[in-house]
């Protein structure tokens, strides 16, 4: 099929945010099971209804041809699908002029010594590592079973296969909420950014998240008791706000959903596993792809037609609110939906 025409293949939502960028969810299993995302005891989706990898390039690939222009891999935790790397490589393949831009990952690192090269290979260039501790005992029990060593071994052998690596770090009050110090300067030594984010509404866990809620704009002021942090310009297509660290000249980002909403500028939707296309992460509104994907009856123009009448119901922003003892703000767990 001939590449659409880009300029009107580009797709606007109903606000203007021009949709350039997808996270896809390759799976909603996960080898961890951190406190703040999963319940210790999952119900992960029966394998008949995930995408097949071909299925989910297909996809991506509509949405590449329609402008999309980044895309992030994520899961659950993205590197325990198996075969998974022939995704990355068939994507990695339509980086260029015209086409795809940036190819990116978010995992949690315990699969990374063994991957990292093969993804630089495949095109990856950069990928964001969950790791919320640099204390041992700590990442144990946020993450219920999690060994560190072998997270910071994945971790090095991302920077050691060229990949530029970025630590999100989930802030927990309470948990890790002291931790933020030493891991700035951890990330400072071995020329990482480091980006926080507020706790979210989604999913039923154990425990309530008003105990976890703690707002970005306390450690920012803790912090600069101790960091010369510099509003910067620098954007990545997602939802954080960057600082520089002068001590260390890396970025430090804050990602804050609930103490300051950052939809105004959303240029992204999500996919997941199934085919369901979220057009925000803090509403229940979605589309299913799997059915014009599969249907025989309909070309790629229905699946073009079905992905742009999805982005023409975005909504302008979520819907997020932590109070005490309130169901969360959507019951889908963020492994369904993709981070």
């Amino acid at each position: 099929m001939d590449k659409p025409n880009w300029g009107t293949a580009r797709m606007l939502d109903p606000f203007g945010r021009r949709i350039s960028y997808l996270r896809v969810s390759v799976t909603d299993r996960c080898d961890l099971r951190c406190v703040y995302c999963m319940a210790e005891d999952m119900t992960f989706l029966p394998k008949a209804e995930v995408l097949t990898l071909e299925e989910l390039d297909r996809l991506c690939g509509a949405f590449i041809d329609l402008g999309v222009e980044r895309i992030r891999l994520t899961g659950g935790e993205p590197l325990v699908r198996k075969g998974v790397l022939s995704l990355f490589r068939s994507l990695g393949a339509r980086i260029g002029a015209g086409g795809l831009q940036e190819l990116t990952v978010t995992t949690n690192g315990t699969q990374l010594a063994g991957m990292a090269e093969p993804l630089f290979a495949a095109g990856v260039r950069r990928i964001n590592v969950s790791l919320d501790t640099l204390d041992p005992a700590t990442f144990k029990a946020v993450t219920r079973w999690g060994d560190l060593p072998r997270v910071l071994d994945g971790i090095f052998a991302a920077k050691a296969a060229g990949l530029a690596v970025k630590i999100n770090a989930v802030a927990l009050k309470g948990v890790n909420e002291h931790a933020y110090d030493r891991m700035l300067g951890w990330c400072g030594e071995h020329g990482f950014d480091l980006t926080l984010i507020e706790t979210m509404p989604m999913g039923e866990i154990s425990g309530d998240r008003t105990d976890q809620y703690l707002p970005l704009s306390t450690v920012h002021a803790r912090l600069s008791e101790h960091w010369t942090l510099t509003p910067s310009a620098h954007r990545t297509g997602g939802p954080a706000r960057y600082f520089t660290v002068e001590e260390t000249g890396r970025r430090l980002g804050f990602i804050t959903p609930l103490s300051h909403n950052f939809c105004e500028s959303c240029n992204r939707v999500r996919l997941t596993c199934t085919g369901t296309l979220y057009m925000c992460l803090g509403q229940e509104d979605a589309a299913d792809l799997r059915r014009p994907l599969r249907d025989p009856t309909l070309d790629r123009a229905g699946l073009d037609a079905a992905i742009r009448a999805a982005i023409a119901r975005k909504p302008k922003g979520h819907d997020f609110v932590i109070a005490r003892a309130a169901p969360p703000a959507v019951p889908r767990h963020m492994s369904m939906t993709g981070g």
